[in-house]
């Protein structure tokens, strides 16, 4: 798709709830989706999250983006989930995303805001005011499940 003129028709919505098959899709898009996955959660992930973002076409009626703050919703925020199908990058859709995110995020006096990106991603984020933070490592859990052993303490 050429994405020459779609700001006249992509608006940019902070939503309680979308339709799950347009969420899943984008979560397909940028391969962050599995299909053993029940889709019935993605209503959770909208609603529970502090603000959630859709680029909506108007020609199409669909969301061709999104993104999605998560927060206590007084001290920090984590931007996450942020994608734009491929026909529509590059035309300012994901900075509006981010953009309205942070300001969600900012409205609530949240201050420290921040995300993981992924590589190669960087120099979208820099001109929108994120930076690297240097001696920080993000980490993820992969640990034992409460009640399970290792292998170790079978031994």
């Amino acid at each position: 798709m050429n994405n020459a003129g779609t700001g006249d028709r992509i608006e940019v919505l902070l939503v309680k709830k979308w339709d799950t098959e347009d969420i899943r899709s984008l979560y397909r898009e940028a391969g962050w989706w599995k299909e053993e996955w029940d889709p019935v959660h993605l209503d959770l992930l909208v609603v529970g999250s502090l603000a959630f973002a859709v680029a909506v076409d108007h020609e199409t009626g669909c969301a061709v983006a999104m993104g999605r703050a998560i927060s206590d919703g007084c001290s920090d925020a984590y931007i996450q989930d942020l994608v734009v199908k491929s026909g529509y990058r590059e035309s300012g859709i994901g900075r509006k995303i981010l953009s309205a995110l942070v300001t969600s995020c900012q409205a609530l006096g949240i201050t420290w805001i921040a995300l993981i990106a992924e590589p190669g991603t960087e120099q979208f984020y820099v001109p929108s005011g994120f930076e690297r933070m240097e001696g920080y490592v993000p980490m993820i859990f992969k640990g034992l499940i409460r009640g399970e052993t290792s292998n170790a303490d079978q031994t």
